[in-house]
């Protein structure tokens, strides 16, 4: 798989208070056509700018943040990166590249899983390098769209982790995969998601399971005193 070369600058600022230990991160990335800007805390992603838009990616429950020179900002820094992307490649064409594959790739919804009941499936890939990954899904074997991805996020390791989103509605029998692409992949690797394995269970197995570890439990108690009083008559 042919992928687009990025030049990622990365700066981290570490805030130190008497109790608190803060870092964020800022990430500029770019290829020929094509380019992001990311900025992130205590390692959630906050804002990101991407095809001439600027997205603020944390949920409706936290009080919204903006940044009115973020979008300025983002472009003179993209513009910068191109100009530097062809210097760098000169300089670095005679160095052999590192990859490195995706070290974990896991497929899991967000909230618990009610049948009917709108939910999201998150494809969470971790220990690459360089980025990015290319993440596709399928339900029943057939493509989806409409799926969402991150920028890509700095490890302390220098690999990446990226998180893809897609938006579904459970329904028993229904089976999705995340499929990842990479450089040092030779072909993507695969992860299924099964509806109907992963539905809520019989909300009487998880009683009669209990009820039946403390009746056992309470025989063996009942079994283990008999044989000491009887090992106590013995002894007297």
């Amino acid at each position: 798989m042919k992928m687009k070369e990025l030049l990622l600058f990365l700066s981290c600022v570490l805030c130190v208070s008497a109790d608190v230990l803060h870092e964020d991160v800022y990430i500029t990335g770019c290829s020929d056509s094509d380019g992001e800007d990311m900025y992130g805390l205590d390692g959630e992603e906050l804002y990101y700018y991407s095809k001439q838009k600027e997205i603020y990616v944390l949920p409706p429950f936290v009080d919204p943040i903006t940044c009115p020179t973020c979008y300025d900002g983002a472009v003179g820094n993209l513009q910068v990166c191109k100009n530097n992307l062809k210097i760098r490649r000169d300089a670095m064409k005679d160095i052999p590249l590192e990859h490195d594959a995706p070290s974990a790739v896991m497929i899991y919804t967000r909230d618990e899983v009610e049948f009917g009941e709108k939910n999201t499936l998150i494809c969470h890939v971790t220990g690459f390098y360089p980025a990015p990954v290319n993440v596709s899904w399928t339900k029943n074997g057939q493509k989806v769209t409409g799926s969402s991805i991150n920028v890509p996020y700095p490890n302390k390791d220098g690999t990446f982790t990226q998180i893809s989103r897609l938006q579904f509605t459970p329904q028993q029998g229904d089976i999705y995969s995340c499929a990842v692409q990479h450089l040092a992949l030779t072909q993507p690797e695969t992860r299924l998601y099964d509806v109907k394995a992963s539905g809520q269970s019989d909300p009487g197995v998880g009683p009669a399971a209990f009820c039946g570890v403390g009746l056992t439990v309470g025989l063996l108690g009942v079994a283990a005193g008999t044989f000491f009083l009887i090992k106590g008559n013995e002894c007297s």
